[in-house]
């Protein structure tokens, strides 16, 4: 029997099955608190239900809604784990529980909290994951500002430095999305009812964080993020559920390069949209072997490698005398389309060589587009 190329391979058919076995997940995306997001999730559960399937509560923020607290009703909750944690006792998602209990379908609110100090994860999302990974299906919320890679536009935008945030690898394994919109005149006008927060926290939330401004620009993201997806998706589909590997991207990384965080964000985001596989390149030079650099200097490199994985990307560290020169054979070898250098009014690699990195690779490899971003 002849074996034709292009016939699936066993590995392929490996894939089907783990994606078979894996629950589903479907996140409702807002762009703030009292769009709506919880209270959706909650009713999907009902209309689930009434159709016979198996779903639970595993942990529904309601924050005293009454609209939301109506949506309840009967749904089976799995009771929460108590955490004490320096002298206060905090519920959380009883990961083991819901586990346990094996749903065909468990509600989890609030993908970007932080659990409690003694939970099996330290985030809710890597709950999620454990539960998808073991053939439950989640229904899930999100808001748009808890986004990893929006971080710093999220700041520039609003002036708000959101602590909770998500990998955006995260957003990418829902298999639906459902954007979850509300005009930024409503829901002022349903903060001011008090629908949303207590009387006490009305004025100071309609000057700070939800001014029109804010949540014009925090739902344009929401958009944006949505369409995305669901461009992407529907190319993946027409190019027979195979992601591009024509296009790779390198973003180079330096130990002591400014805001390396909002250079990886930019270039990741860049990637993204490209729909292409990226690469984070840190070059050790001999000035910065680990016997020559400081404890805190090491820990940064270590921090910002770990947040590549968090984006999505693969880092990849070499040591080299001439950083261009090792930067460019990495190119080549990986058959990079794109180069992603940050832009600094002191450049970190004048001190090793007088003429500037983006003229040498320019150089180096005509063929390849490098771009140079602000990221003071």
């Amino acid at each position: 029997m002849s074996h034709d190329q292009t016939s699936p391979t066993p590995e392929h058919f490996l894939t089907l099955i783990r994606r078979q076995q894996r629950g589903r997940l479907k996140i409702y995306l807002g762009f703030a608190a009292g769009v709506g997001k919880t209270y959706e999730m909650l009713q999907e559960g009902q209309r689930l239900k009434r159709r016979g399937v198996d779903v639970v509560i595993g942990v529904v923020e309601t924050h005293g809604r009454a609209e939301t607290v109506a949506q309840v009703g009967d749904l089976e909750r799995v009771p929460r784990r108590r955490i004490e944690y320096r002298g206060v006792v905090l519920e959380e998602l009883d990961f083991d529980a819901v586990l346990a209990r094996r749903p065909a379908v468990a509600l989890i609110d609030e993908l970007a909290h932080t659990n409690a100090p003694g939970s099996p994860h330290s985030k809710r999302y890597q709950d999620v994951e454990a539960l998808l990974n073991a053939g439950i299906n989640v229904i899930s919320t999100l808001n748009i500002q808890h986004l990893e890679s929006l971080y710093d536009l999220i700041a520039q935008a609003t002036g708000v430095k959101v602590k909770e945030r998500v990998p955006d690898y995260i957003i990418g394994m829902a298999d639906q999305l459902v954007n979850v919109d509300l005009s930024a005149e409503d829901l002022r006008e349903r903060l001011a009812a008090g629908k949303i927060y207590p009387a006490e926290r009305i004025d100071r939330a309609l000057e700070s964080f939800f001014t029109p401004s804010n949540l014009t620009r925090l739902r344009e993201f929401a958009l944006e993020e949505v369409a995305h997806r669901l461009d992407r998706r529907r190319s993946s589909l027409e190019e027979a559920s195979a992601p591009s590997t024509s296009t790779r991207v390198m973003i180079c990384l330096s130990s002591r390069g400014p805001n390396v965080e909002r250079l990886l964000r930019k270039g990741a985001r860049l990637a993204d949209r490209l729909s292409a596989s990226w690469y984070a390149v840190y070059i050790q030079t001999p000035q910065e072997d680990l016997t020559r650099i400081s404890a805190a200097v090491q820990r940064q490199i270590s921090n910002t490698l770990e947040l590549v994985q968090q984006l999505g990307g693969t880092p990849m560290t070499f040591k080299g005398h001439d950083v261009v020169a090792t930067m460019a054979a990495f190119a080549r070898e990986y058959g990079i389309t794109h180069i992603v250098l940050g832009r600094s009014r002191q450049p970190w690699y004048r001190r090793w060589f007088g003429m500037s990195v983006l003229d040498r690779l320019l150089q180096e490899l005509p063929n390849t587009d490098v771009l140079v971003v602000g990221i003071e």
